[in-house]
């Protein structure tokens, strides 16, 4: 007859979906394909995702991430543009030196922007919602004529606002902010502005709602949610702050092991996970197995959703074969 553990006992929560969304997993590929395909060094402006370990493994692949194309040399490799997308200014330049560059902006990214510019061909100065310094939001206003976007990061700044024109106005959101939020600036917006006119299709992804949706979900009752992902990601950010409104007791965003507050779990506490879009399951696969190394665990799902999404690298990468082994650094095999 088996022994009784003697460890405390605990209940994880683990969310689906969580981690890796479609844009980010082609962003990696594209790095890694770029790599096989003409070798190292391949150039990544800025960090190709938000994710420190992400990136630490394509640099010891033989990437260098650069923050600007003025700190790429004209050797002949290819640069690649993170999945945040960039302003028009970028790959102008990367044409006028001639350089060979990939854009692995997240296609839903480019549909933000894509909006974004129908707006200003229909005459409508745009409003963009989203977090001033952003990637993202960065590349989003860099796709618009001077003066023809203003940011807002809130309903305080919906009151200040004081358009030209208040009947020419469109809005796009950035992909990766809270749900919650946004309605309400959205619908300040459109109580100040009745003519304000919407994107033809949802800007925040489906890989952001769906895992705020699951965190609500696992939030009730946990003594501490942990979310996977590093401090510069929006997304995962927005989690944090999604589980500690859904009832979470303490909302914790962590990098890794090291960082989980081991000090104030007890005999009997429940603890949910999930991870921003950025983090690979590699670090959630450890935290896990950290938690069962201190306590006797139970697993509890909370599935809200299935993603089946898949988004094509670019045909001039896809003669070059991807293996198993080539993303082990991400996803824990070879």
């Amino acid at each position: 007859m088996a022994e009784a553990s003697d460890k405390p006992k605990l209940t994880l929560r683990l969310c689906e979906p969580r981690g890796f969304c479609a844009g980010v997993d082609r962003a990696i590929q594209i790095v890694v394909l770029a790599l096989k395909k003409y070798g190292a060094p391949v150039y990544v402006r800025h960090e190709i995702v938000h994710n420190r370990y992400v990136v630490d493994g394509l640099r010891d692949m033989g990437a260098i991430f650069v923050e600007e194309l003025g700190d790429v040399p004209d050797d002949g490799q290819p640069v690649v543009f993170s999945a945040h997308g960039v302003p028009k200014s970028v790959p102008a330049e990367a044409q006028q030196r001639e350089l060979l560059y990939l854009d692995a902006t997240c296609p839903l990214v480019s549909k933000v922007h894509k909006q974004a510019m129908l707006h200003v061909k229909r005459g409508r100065h745009v409003v963009l919602v989203g977090h001033r310094g952003h990637p993202e939001v960065i590349g989003t206003m860099g796709q618009l004529p001077p003066g023809s976007v203003t940011l807002v990061e809130s309903e305080d700044d919906v009151v200040r606002l004081t358009p030209a024109d208040p009947e020419a106005l469109g809005f796009v959101t950035q992909t990766t902010l809270s749900v919650d939020d946004t309605v309400g600036i959205v619908a300040a917006l459109q109580a100040k502005f009745p003519a304000l006119q919407a994107p033809s299709s949802e800007s925040i992804c489906y890989a952001t709602t769906n895992r705020q949706e699951a965190v609500k979900a696992a939030a009730s009752g946990a003594d501490l949610f942990l979310i996977v992902g590093a401090p510069n990601s929006s997304n995962s950010r927005r989690l944090v702050e999604v589980a500690e409104r859904a009832g979470a007791l303490v909302g914790r965003l962590v990098e890794g092991v090291a960082e989980i507050p081991w000090a104030i779990l007890g005999d009997g506490a429940t603890v949910a996970i999930s991870a921003g879009a950025s983090a690979p399951e590699i670090l959630v696969d450890a935290i896990i197995a950290a938690f069962r190394e201190r306590f006797e665990v139970r697993l509890e799902l909370v599935q809200t959703a299935e993603e089946n999404e898949n988004f094509p690298v670019m045909r001039s990468l896809r003669d070059t074969p991807l293996l198993g082994e080539d993303m082990a650094f991400v996803n824990g095999r070879g």
